[in-house]
């Protein structure tokens, strides 16, 4: 229970920083209201941001494609169409190293995220009512937080052994 409200508190914080208000991401966004009655709870806690991303292809003449994208607490997902049944990518964010290159244009704000294993992966966002690049900047830097938090809790339980194990370790000394 109390892992949970830690959880909301962390999203709310991150939407006022980005100047949004928490409670208007599912009541103002009809797109999303739809696809949260067809989630279960906790898929819906869990989404940050959901539209439209445009993603620099690979291939050699690298054409933009519109590609309909879902960012969650743990990753950006990538969808070949609107209804999402596609997934064509999904950037978990323990394999993102960075956002980086963000640049805006007149119609265009364009951003790079750079995995792990040292890939670019280019995407542009019209407007900035939509900064896509910052939303995921900051999910990457909760998602960091909570790893550094976890790894940070597991290595103090293992140098600090409870009590009751203590005693069986001085019980077996000679």
């Amino acid at each position: 229970m109390k892992k949970h409200t830690v959880g909301r508190r962390l999203q709310r914080r991150l939407y006022e920083a980005l100047g949004h208000s928490y409670s208007c991401l599912f009541v103002h966004n009809p797109k999303i209201t739809q696809n949260a009655t067809e989630m279960t709870g906790s898929d819906i806690s869990h989404v940050l941001k959901e539209g439209e991303l445009e993603k620099r292809s690979d291939n050699l003449l690298q054409f933009w494609k519109r590609k309909t994208c879902v960012l969650t607490t743990d990753s950006l997902n990538i969808y070949t169409d609107n209804q999402k049944k596609n997934r064509s990518k999904e950037l978990k964010l323990q394999s993102i190293k960075k956002v980086d290159c963000v640049e805006r244009t007149g119609k265009f704000v364009y951003f790079t995220i750079v995995t792990t294993d040292n890939k670019e992966i280019d995407f542009r966002c019209s407007g900035e009512e939509n900064c896509w690049n910052a939303v995921i900047t900051m999910a990457l830097i909760d998602f960091q937080n909570r790893k550094a938090i976890q790894d940070f809790k597991t290595r103090q339980e293992s140098e600090n052994p409870s009590l009751g194990q203590q005693e069986r370790c001085e019980a077996r000394a000679p």
